[in-house]
């Protein structure tokens, strides 16, 4: 905000829940003050014209200058005095100029023109303050959605407490229509759940026993039980808001360099009007001029674009954790892209397994299963979920050892398993001779996996990950507008990563890539000149994402490790999000650029004017509102931005799990 002379942001530094609320109902009661001080202004022109015939000999008007007085002191002295403490605490502000403005004409016993200019100043400023409060409000509202109680399941039945009391391990009853009040995992029921304040998506999600639930969401058909996750602070909903909050407190490029130049502004605008003073030996045109050179237009540009914007983002799900990082995401040349989860659903089956030779499938499939049943990699939870669905004994491994990027080792009944990629396998001695026929060949667009027994192979399995229906969509319209690099690059085969490169339209492709190569591709476009955003699911792409210009995690809604590697996280996987993002920064700059010019051209213009004597101070005043008016409602329109993103369009459906009876044929 340009300048408070409410004093309404004194309360930043200790923000809690009602912080917009409260500070919307002081600006409530102030107002009363200034329409206070505008009555006694507007009758004192009233008593220029009943009282006519009071005019003393210097052609003044008792009553008529006692209200204006007294007015011009209820408007000016909050002014005043503000600017005052602003000196003493070594700051310098434009309030200074507001101020000697207003003293200047009542020292020239102008007290209507005192009262006027003051009570438009302050009118200004108001409806600044109560805008960017209301924006505030906008963002907290969307947020602040947890319900005041919750129902606690216990021995005796449910118990109703408040959510800040809930702990890990509680669970909770939630009936339809009533929000979350935790994160959680659903224990007992199914529903649909409405998590647009979250995700920014408002299609309801179909919920059912072992998925994720959010603080604040809506539950909109069943009753369900959730298992408490998360709460209070800590969960999903507490986390985003505080980081949007927070990011509302960080600096713009373009403000850090208006606050450079803040402490030039105004000696150089009381030099100007001395000097106009000195020629024209007129008070009212000193007066006029520091009213118009009050930089409130200029000022106001920046933060209220940037306000708008976090609003505007925030209602599609888009978390932007530092507003400087708007102004990097409009230069934006090349992306590159982590291909599981990101380009494709992340939901792996497997729709093929080839075992070697006399191996039985059945062997093979329970050999892999067991020997991944302790990883949590979207392979390892495909693998062993086809084997329990074709009813495969499972064995609990030991000497468990994953190998990043590459395969996994295990012991299972005495025999060392190893599960990987051919190459990997290959290094460490297996020979596969005994899979080198045609009819073994490895499937186009499939991922293999080939599984070893004490030395022996017995085969491969093939899983498969299909992309997202909306991501060639959002890869065109990247191009549109203006990126000219698109890779992917992924630790999967070569095969698969072309499929997907082709599908997506990418101008680069890596495949059988290890963590360290992601870091090395960004490091390479970066050297190239490009500015360089780099997009995951932000749990294993945490080292890429921090060595981009920018980092985009997706589909961070519960996720830590997501929210708090990247600059940017999607709350949702739509990647239509990111060209909305560009767009957004790009429109975003155009506003902040187009509300400069304006302040600019309005203080020069109207300081022109003003010095030639052509406007009064209440002029003056009268035309500051109204610029300050006009950079508000400028900013405002990037709120109804990407209200043509239709909630839905990126929703996937469920990734086809693999048949077992397709397992059984192919065995």
């Amino acid at each position: 905000m340009a300048h408070d002379v409410l004093g309404l942001k004194e309360h930043d530094t200790h923000i809690h829940d009602h912080t917009a609320e409260g500070q919307t109902g002081r600006a409530t009661v102030l107002i009363i003050g200034i329409l206070a001080g505008g009555v006694l202004v507007l009758l004192s022109y009233l008593s220029d014209w009943i009282f006519s015939d009071m005019v003393n000999m210097q052609g003044r008007n008792w009553y008529s200058d006692t209200l204006a007085l007294a007015g011009a002191l209820l408007l000016g002295i909050p002014i005043i005095a503000h600017a005052a403490r602003c000196l003493l605490c070594g700051h310098t502000h434009m309030d200074e100029l507001v101020a000697l403005a207003v003293i200047a004409a009542i020292a020239a016993l102008d007290y209507k023109a005192a009262g006027v200019v003051a009570f438009f100043l302050l009118l200004a400023n108001l409806i600044e303050t109560r805008t960017a409060l209301g924006a505030r409000a906008s963002i907290e509202s969307l947020l602040q959605l947890a319900p005041k109680k919750a129902m606690r399941l216990t021995d005796d039945g449910e118990a109703e407490v408040d959510p800040r009391e809930l702990s890990e391990g509680d669970v909770v009853r939630i009936r339809p229509g009533e929000n979350i009040p935790a994160d959680g995992v659903i224990v007992s029921g199914q529903t649909s759940i409405n998590e647009a304040n979250v995700t920014g998506e408002s299609l309801p999600v179909d919920k059912g026993e072992g998925d994720e639930v959010f603080s604040g969401t809506n539950n909109e058909t069943g009753a369900v039980d959730v298992k408490v996750s998360r709460a209070g602070e800590d969960t999903t909903l507490g986390r985003v808001k505080k980081l949007i909050l927070q990011a509302e407190e960080t600096r713009h490029p373009i403000m850090r360099l208006v606050d450079r130049y803040a402490g030039f502004y105004t000696p150089t605008i009381l030099m100007i009007a001395a000097a106009v003073f000195l020629f024209t030996r007129s008070p009212s045109v000193a007066v006029t001029m520091l009213v118009v050179a009050c930089p409130c237009a200029l000022v106001l540009a920046v933060p209220t674009a940037m306000v708008a914007a976090l609003s505007c983002a925030a209602r599609l799900g888009i978390l932007i954790k530092d507003v400087s990082m708007l102004e990097v995401a409009k230069d934006l040349s090349a992306f590159v892209f982590d291909k599981t989860g990101t380009l494709t659903t992340g939901e792996l089956s497997v729709t093929r397994i080839m075992p070697a030779g006399e191996v039985d499938g059945a062997d093979l499939l329970a050999a892999a299963a067991s020997a991944e049943e302790r990883s949590r990699h979207p392979v390892a939870r495909a693998i062993v979920a086809v084997a329990r669905k074709a009813k495969v004994t499972l064995t609990d491994p030991t000497d468990f050892e994953e190998v990043s990027g590459l395969g996994v080792r295990a012991t299972v009944d005495g025999s060392r398993i190893m599960l990987g990629r051919r190459t990997w396998l290959a290094e460490q001695g297996v020979d596969f001779a005994a899979m080198d026929e045609e009819k073994y060949a490895e499937p186009e667009g499939l991922s293999t996996l080939y599984v070893v027994r004490d030395g022996k192979l017995l085969g491969w399995v093939g899983l498969e990950d299909r992309t997202r229906k909306e991501a060639r969509e959002a890869m065109q319209r990247l191009h549109d507008l203006g990126i000219r690099e698109i890779a992917m690059i992924t630790g999967d085969r070569w095969s698969v990563a072309r499929r997907v490169a082709r599908e997506m339209g990418c101008t680069e492709v890596q495949a059988e890539a290890l963590p360290k190569d992601k870091l090395d591709l960004v490091a390479q476009m970066r050297s190239q000149g490009h500015s360089v955003a780099v997009v995951g699911d932000g749990v294993n792409d945490a080292p890429a994402l921090a060595a981009g210009d920018l980092s985009i995690a997706m589909g961070a809604a519960g996720s830590d490790v997501a929210i708090n590697s990247a600059n940017i996280a999607l709350m949702n996987t739509d990647l239509k999000r990111l060209p909305f993002l560009i767009y957004l920064s790009k429109q975003t700059s155009r506003v902040i650029h187009q509300n400069l010019l304006f302040g600019l051209l309005f203080i020069i213009a109207f300081m022109t004017l003003a010095g030639m004597g052509w406007l009064t101070p209440i002029w003056g005043a009268v035309l500051h509102a109204l610029g300050a008016t006009f950079v508000i409602f400028n900013s405002a329109r990037l709120v109804r931005l990407g209200e043509d993103l239709h909630a839905g369009e990126g929703e996937e459906d469920a990734a086809p799990r693999a048949k077992v009876e397709r397992v059984a044929a192919t065995a």
